[in-house]
């Protein structure tokens, strides 16, 4: 008989990549973890991955059973829910993925907020800029800015009226001073992002004549957005941010906003692989984003 357990490591360990990741992340051991892949593997009489002394991978059995794994479990925990639903509750792991500038110093203190308002919820939290494949991954929902590119993908609005804000410090305009135009951006230290392997120097701008596109160049340049917000406070250059990002940073004098209401236009949203991954955890989550964001606005 195979035995959830079995299946759980064997799905961890495809997403973690090795049975000594996957331990760490179940708190238990590699032995523990290869004994339960290698039972399923007896079960189903196959074997689901291809070992050497130094790699492994998946075997293409491993590679066709994958989604069957996935979705029992899913089954499983989407039946634990809907229990949890009936009594008006809500509990069981809730898997997020967010950016990391508004990941730790915007959601951090409102997730504790979520969760002390709901015990029984475990929130296993991924910060990143590299976008996650929902499809792939087992991620129950991502806080993502911008239009989706994958028209497969389900996003709740959290904030749609959001922007992307040119800023500086105090500091930073006093000794170069501060744009009047966005084409005067190319005579300034620009602080970049890389997103994904390209670097986002080409800053879009909302002119009334229409969309407007400058090529900027500076001497800082990181793949992590909270460290070019933090280049900014120091005074190191101009960086490009959503508001949301640096809402209490403007509102308290440390950036100052060079060129309002120019920026381009960056909604924030939940997204979910699928509708059915609209579950009342999910669901409870966006209302309580939304409502903070809304806070913060007003």
């Amino acid at each position: 008989m195979i035995r959830l357990d079995d299946v759980n490591a064997f799905v961890q360990t495809v997403d973690a990549g090795s049975f000594s990741a996957a331990a760490r992340l179940a708190g238990g051991t590699p032995a523990m973890v290869s004994n339960a892949v290698q039972r399923l593997e007896r079960e189903l009489g196959v074997r689901l991955f291809v070992r050497s002394t130094r790699s492994m991978r998946l075997s293409d059995d491993g590679e066709r059973y994958l989604p069957h794994a996935r979705a029992m479990l899913d089954s499983l925990a989407s039946g634990s829910r809907v229990l949890a639903e009936g009594r008006g509750d809500i509990s069981g792991p809730l898997r997020l993925a967010v950016p990391s500038d508004l990941g730790r110093n915007v959601l951090l203190p409102w997730l504790d907020v979520f969760q002390a308002a709901h015990p029984d919820v475990t929130l296993q939290l991924r910060i990143s800029d590299r976008i996650t494949d929902l499809h792939r991954h087992p991620i129950d929902a991502a806080v993502r800015y911008g239009v989706l590119r994958d028209s497969t993908l389900v996003a709740q609005p959290l904030l749609p009226d959001n922007r992307r804000v040119v800023c500086a410090s105090p500091d930073y305009v006093a000794r170069h001073g501060a744009p009047s135009h966005p084409d005067e951006l190319r005579e300034h230290n620009c602080l970049c992002f890389v997103w994904g392997d390209q670097v986002h120097d080409r800053w879009l701008f909302d002119l009334p004549r229409g969309l407007h596109t400058v090529k900027v160049s500076g001497n800082r340049i990181s793949d992590d957005g909270e460290v070019t917000h933090r280049w900014g406070l120091a005074g190191h250059g101009i960086i490009y941010k959503s508001r949301a990002d640096i809402e209490a940073d403007l509102r308290s004098g440390r950036l100052v906003d060079l060129l309002p209401n120019l920026g381009e236009h960056a909604p924030l949203n939940l997204v979910t692989a699928h509708r059915s991954q609209l579950t009342p955890a999910v669901q409870r989550l966006r209302d309580f984003l939304r409502e903070e964001f809304a806070r913060v606005a007003a």
